[in-house]
């Protein structure tokens, strides 16, 4: 018989946030100081519309589960303010001058895009783990990416601008390594919490939305020059357009009563603004934009028709809000059209084609060795995560208003006379 589990987050949660808090701040106090604020300015807008997509937009993606609202959107809260702090500080530790962190508002936005790749994982693992694990996860996929993300920009000088490749198809991937070694068969039939109601839905809806708009200044925040960053943001508006009208046109084909899905609607319409990220600043034309956008509409809506349920029933990847088919698969897509866009134009700048596939390459196997460790660690039986019954379900780790409370849960600790009845 398994060991009960123990939910009580009273001590252990908040001595390990406090106690990575304060490192933070010592940190902070040892190693940052503030950068040049000379082109301040003109990103804060930026900076503004991309901290909106992680607080508001992926946290309220994640809302479609019924009974695990508060998780999802305070959860997220979580991981992307501490996640934040420690990115600024591992991103900053390869561009030290002067043995000091400089930060500014490109390093502020460049600390919320390694946020997003943890909280991109956070989604394949949504409802099965607690709060001590996904705060465990954070650091080290946080340390993990910023690594990854040195060596495809630095060593191997790919383009990446949007981050297809080194947060949308790493997070996806390191998330799925952990959701496998983290594989929990009590899950294997679908949980009586695993599902969304109508209000559910339109609360995910909302986090769409906000990433669908927002989008186009994602893909071009980190662009340096003003003509390139203009491309970038009109190949992801024409992408992201082209995108949702293919993924409204499969909804309909792939459903036998010709109805549209709520759960294709939330997330592939997305998918063309992370296929296109990785060549966005590239002069890629509105057609090839479009093409993209339209390719990653039909790898997603396929991925979440036919590949989730085969991924779960055959290789024991439980991928609760289908990061695979938002990130990964699109995330490859990108990777793969810069290859091609490198290949065939001569107005790729320095980039080549071999530098975009062995950045692909490296980043997925990074993110799976590193998902896989990484899940090893947070399998440790003393991190409090919730048991099967019990999973997908708020009231674990939340106070929860009464009436909503429509049966009690599950007690983690076995119930002694219960265990008498049975061997009578």
């Amino acid at each position: 018989m398994p060991p009960a589990l123990d939910t009580n987050m009273r001590f252990k949660f908040s001595i390990l946030a406090l106690l990575l808090e304060v490192i933070m701040i010592v940190l902070s106090g040892i190693f940052v100081e503030y950068g040049d604020s000379g082109t301040s300015e003109n990103l804060y807008s930026i900076f503004q519309d991309v901290h909106v997509m992680i607080f508001v937009g992926f946290g309220f993606l994640m809302t479609f589960l019924k009974k695990y609202g508060f998780s999802s959107v305070g959860i997220n809260m979580l991981i992307a303010a501490f996640g934040l702090q420690w990115g600024t500080l591992m991103q900053g530790f390869w561009h030290m001058r002067e043995g000091k962190i400089h930060v500014d508002i490109k390093s502020m936005i460049n600390a919320d895009f390694s946020t997003a790749a943890a909280l991109i994982s956070f989604g394949a693992v949504l409802g099965k783990t607690s709060p001590v694990q996904m705060l465990i996860l954070t650091i080290l996929e946080i340390t993990i990416f910023a690594c990854n993300e040195h060596l495809v920009t630095e060593i191997l000088q790919a383009t990446d601008v949007g981050a297809s490749m080194t947060i949308h198809a790493f997070g996806a991937y390191f998330g799925l390594a952990v959701t496998l070694v983290l594989y929990r068969p009590g899950l294997k039939t679908e949980h009586e919490n695993e599902e969304s109601t109508y209000h559910s839905d339109i609360f995910a809806m909302i986090g769409t939305l906000f990433l669908w708009v927002f989008w186009p200044s994602f893909n071009s925040a980190i662009v340096t020059e003003k003509i390139y960053q203009n491309k970038a943001i009109v190949n992801t508006y024409y992408s992201l357009a082209a995108c949702t009208v293919v993924t409204f046109a499969l909804s309909s084909l792939v459903d036998e009563r010709g109805k549209f899905s709520m759960v294709l609607i939330q997330n592939a319409t997305l998918a063309g603004g992370v296929a296109v990220g990785t060549c966005a600043d590239l002069p890629i034309s509105t057609f090839a934009a479009m093409c993209i956008g339209s390719i990653a509409g039909i790898i997603s809506v396929l991925g979440f028709r036919f590949l989730t349920p085969l991924l779960a029933s055959k290789l024991n990847i439980q991928d609760t809000c289908g990061v695979h088919n938002l990130h990964g698969l699109p995330g490859i897509l990108g990777g793969i059209a810069s290859i091609v866009v490198t290949a065939i134009t001569d107005k790729a700048r320095h980039f080549t084609p071999g530098r975009q596939a062995a950045a692909l390459g490296s980043t997925i196997g990074i993110a799976l060795v590193g998902g896989a460790l990484t899940g090893g660690i947070l399998k440790l039986p003393f991190l409090g995560q919730a048991s099967d019954q019990n999973c997908f379900d708020d009231s674990v780790y939340w106070e929860v208003p009464e009436e909503e409370k429509l049966h009690e849960i599950h007690s983690n600790n076995y119930d002694e006379h219960s265990r008498l009845e049975t061997t009578m």
